[in-house]
């Protein structure tokens, strides 16, 4: 049974004496009282248990009760289903002393209670009534009548039987005691209000009771107690004790009640006002058809209609709205489903399904624009311009093509009206600005969004219905606040795209970029197909390794390289300068920047491949200069100067040639040229050696191209050392320690391999490196030089840097033409068969030794002794 007793049980005992002439008040007044003997009337299975007066017996039958808690001078009924408590009750019926001792288990969950499972503390009952169900079971009515402990078992097999030790109640009788006893009957009382189905006669009976310890034992009888509680109740000695636990938990219990009760009150006020809402509408429509007018649904209805007529949608489109109206229709505005459909219909006829802006196809025009707002970038105007051509040429010859057998007219192969272009470059290079100046150029709506970070498949084709609060991905949602269906579509930081449990959203983008595939992008939310062929789609990106194959195949990439010092300082002059002026409120003649100034900006305070930096230190400078003229100290216009350069930023950031010829200055230092996601950069290994025994140690926290090639560096060395003019045995009695500064950044592939082989040649040679000297390339074991990547950025980076000479591999000798000319004019190429030829450009000579001077003999002079 459960731990938690209800009416339930009082009902049973009423269904018991239903069929006799006993009433129950007996019980609960007098319950030692019983009925004695049988008759002929009893119903079949059942059996009247004669009463014989008999003391308590030292050993008694133990029957273990789950979830169950038996109190003196109370009646219960019981279920018995276990063989062994079958046989155990025969065998107690059939004996003269129908007693049996009650004892709950601990845990209820067991199915057979052993004597440790159980409590220590329970109660003689007598049983009175027996009924045998067809089902095999037993019910019982057993009546408690007082507390025993138990002591040793006795017997276990097959059922349990152990010596007992009754416990005396201790009844105090004062005031204190009979105004508990009344608290508790009035705590009762007020539970069985808040208990409909609590029957009347059992509260009666309890009021009317006046000894304390039977008010504690016929209460918590009827009463919601947990097991261990109602436990701790029986094991109380005191009646007052045991009065103020009960107080306790009938306190809590009508707590418990009285909030349920407000609960449910509130939500039955809430149903009766949408009942209320509902027949009120109803009403409202039955007067408005009287009265010959529209309700409100039917002209929302209406405005719908008209909608989907003005939307243009096409033939699904159009179906799915129009059923979707139906059903809307038929449907009251109280309903949850009403307000599904209207969001739905609401993104039907909002979305730009026939909605487009005309091309400027004026090429012209076209790369007016893009000359103003970005300087260079030749590669992506000159794409924009092909695009444009195209497009135009396209729409001349259209009609010519279609009087000639309608050749543009192919299921399969149709033409493809958009272009999904993808911008690779350093920060700071323009890739978002552009998209908005090709938008410009084109005369075609802007949009953009951000992936950075967006790990759920559902931002790009949006929630299906069926979820509470779903909406259309962010795909159509932009497209619905441009209000186009051809706008210039940035898709930005496509590269830093995640996946997560809730799916991979760079495989919903290929259905979006694949142009085979986007004329019929289909959104969850929205279950119909829309044209997304027309949209310029442009995303940007700093690094090509983390976008999926699939996904960078089905874009046409551009590369967009870092800036030469020229060109950062055209940009400043052309587009930073103008407006930092007009952001911090300065007029063209207050500030003006020499050349010489925004070269020690470009040289000393910035080192990046963009030009971000380089705004933020413009900007800096005009804040300086605001300041003293909110002061009162401006007079005419502030020239900027390298001198107040130097006075408005402070001391210089970067000094890259000095630290090269610090770092080169000594034997075992190379500096070498790598590609990082945000441009080029300068990097320089480190190599020295101690007394041991041919160890190797790599640090800077290398990956596993990166430490292969430095083994590949050493073992060509040991290989050439007679041929490099380095002894034999350079490394038998030595450690080698390899080292790449900046530790705490990652560093890996194969393109140092020329690098880290010139630093051991110039550590075991003593030739220090050449400071002017940047150098790349991979090596094989043989000494051959293998091309790389990256190769206009890392020149770059030198020309950055200072360097004067950049040793390249031979076969990187085409990339040349992709560089700037003012870096071409100003830098020596060197290209590497092998890493010979980089040893001998990049190693100082060998200083010559010096002669050595014989010394004349002195002339001996005679001393001679005083």
């Amino acid at each position: 049974m459960p731990a938690s007793r209800w009416n339930s049980d009082f009902m049973e005992l009423l269904s018991w004496f239903s069929e006799e002439d006993t009433n129950i008040d007996d019980f609960l007044l007098h319950p030692i009282v019983t009925r004695v003997g049988g008759d002929d009337e009893s119903p079949e299975g059942e059996i009247d248990i004669p009463q014989e007066s008999d003391q308590t017996p030292d050993v008694l039958p133990i029957l273990p009760l789950r979830g169950l808690v038996v109190y003196p001078e109370t009646a219960v009924p019981l279920t018995i289903g276990q063989p062994r408590s079958i046989r155990l009750i025969d065998d107690v019926v059939s004996e003269d002393n129908r007693l049996i001792g009650l004892v709950a288990s601990r845990q209820p969950e067991l199915e057979s209670p052993g004597p440790d499972d159980l409590f220590s503390v329970g109660c003689v009952a007598t049983v009175h009534r027996l009924l045998r169900a067809p089902d095999g079971t037993i019910r019982l009515l057993v009546q408690g009548m007082s507390r025993f402990r138990l002591g040793e078992f006795v017997q276990t097999d097959p059922y349990l039987k152990a010596q007992i030790e009754l416990i005396p109640e201790i009844e105090e009788e004062d005031l204190a005691v009979e105004a508990m006893a009344r608290n508790a009957r009035d705590q009762f009382e007020r539970i069985a209000n808040m208990i409909p189905s609590l029957p009347r006669e059992l509260v009666e009976s309890v009021l009317l009771l006046d000894d304390p310890l039977q008010t504690v034992y016929t209460i918590a009888n009827f009463q919601r107690i947990e097991l261990e509680q109602a436990q701790e109740l029986l094991e109380l000695v005191s009646v007052s004790e045991k009065l103020q636990k009960l107080i306790a938990l009938l306190a809590h219990e009508a707590e418990v009640l009285e909030i349920g009760q407000k609960i449910q009150k509130e939500a039955r006020s809430e149903i009766e006002k949408v009942q209320r809402e509902y027949f009120l509408r109803e009403q409202l429509k039955a007067i408005q058809r009287e009265l010959g007018e529209s309700d409100e649904q039917a002209a929302e209805v209406d405005e719908f209609r008209a909608k989907i007529d003005e939307a243009k949608m096409p033939e699904e489109a159009d179906k799915q709205a129009r059923r979707e109206l139906d059903r809307m229709s038929r449907l009251p505005t109280a309903a949850a489903e009403y307000g599904v459909i209207r969001t739905y219909l609401d993104w039907l006829v909002t979305l730009p399904w026939s909605v487009s802006t005309e091309d400027n196809l004026d090429i012209a025009h076209a790369r007016e624009v893009l000359d103003e707002d970005h300087f260079g970038l030749e590669d992506i105007k000159e794409r924009i311009l092909e695009f444009l051509a195209v497009r135009k040429l396209r729409k001349e010859r259209l009609e010519e093509f279609a009087a000639e057998d309608d050749q543009y007219d192919d299921e399969i192969r149709r033409l493809r009206e958009g272009v999904i272009l993808c911008f690779v470059g350093p920060p700071g290079v323009g890739k978002t600005s552009l998209g908005r100046s090709i938008a410009r150029s084109l005369g075609r709506e802007f949009i953009r969004i951000s992936l950075g970070g967006v790990r759920d498949e559902a931002e790009i084709r949006g929630h299906r219905r069926t979820y509470i609060g779903a909406l259309p991905g962010r795909i159509l949602q932009a497209l619905r606040r441009v209000a186009s269906h051809n706008p210039v579509f940035m898709l930005d930081e496509i590269d830093k795209l995640s996946q997560g449990f809730q799916g991979d959203p760079a495989s919903a983008l290929l259905e979006v970029l694949d142009p085979e595939q986007n004329v019929e992008f289909r959104d969850h939310y929205l279950e119909v197909a829309f044209d997304l062929s027309e949209v310029m789609f442009i995303t940007t990106a700093n690094r090509l390794d983390t976008i999926p194959r699939p996904l960078l195949d089905r874009m046409e990439v551009i590369q967009l390289s870092g800036y030469t010092e020229g060109e950062k300082k055209e940009i400043a002059k052309g587009y930073l300068i103008p407006r930092q002026l007009r952001e911090n409120s300065l007029r063209e003649n207050e500030v003006s920047f020499t050349d010489e100034a925004l070269e020690e900006i470009i040289r000393f305070y910035t080192r990046e491949a963009g030009v971000r930096n380089l705004e933020r230190e413009i900007g800096a400078v005009c804040r300086k200069v605001v300041t003293r003229i909110a002061e009162g100290q401006g007079d005419g216009t502030v020239e900027i100067t390298p001198e107040r350069i130097h006075e408005f930023l402070g001391r210089q950031k970067f000094r890259d040639m000095e630290e090269i010829a610090e770092r080169t200055s000594l034997p075992g230092v190379a500096t070498g040229l790598a590609w990082t996601p945000t441009g080029g950069d300068v990097l320089f290994i480190e190599a020295t050696r101690m007394p041991g025994g041919k160890g190797f140690q790599l640090t800077g926290s290398l990956g596993n191209v990166m430490k292969e090639s430095a083994k590949a560096a050493l073992s060509f060395v040991r290989s050439r050392a007679t041929k490099l003019g380095l002894e034999e045995d350079f490394f038998s009695d030595a450690d080698f320690h390899l080292h790449i500064p900046a530790g705490s950044q990652p560093k890996d592939g194969p393109s140092a391999g020329v690098t880290m082989a010139t630093a051991l040649v110039s550590l075991v040679s003593g030739r220090p490196v050449r400071p002017d000297v940047g150098m790349t390339g991979e090596i094989t074991l043989r000494g051959k030089v293998m091309p790389v990547g990256g190769i206009k950025e890392k020149v770059l980076a030198a020309h950055r840097a200072g360097l004067k000479t950049v040793l390249l591999p031979k076969r990187n000798e085409d990339e040349l033409e992709d560089l700037p000319e003012e870096v071409r004019k100003v830098t020596e190429f060197v290209f590497l068969d092998n890493v010979d030829d980089a040893i001998e450009v990049a190693l100082e000579p060998m200083p010559k030794p010096k002669k050595k001077r014989t010394k004349k003999a002195a002339p001996v002079k005679e001393v001679q002794e005083q």
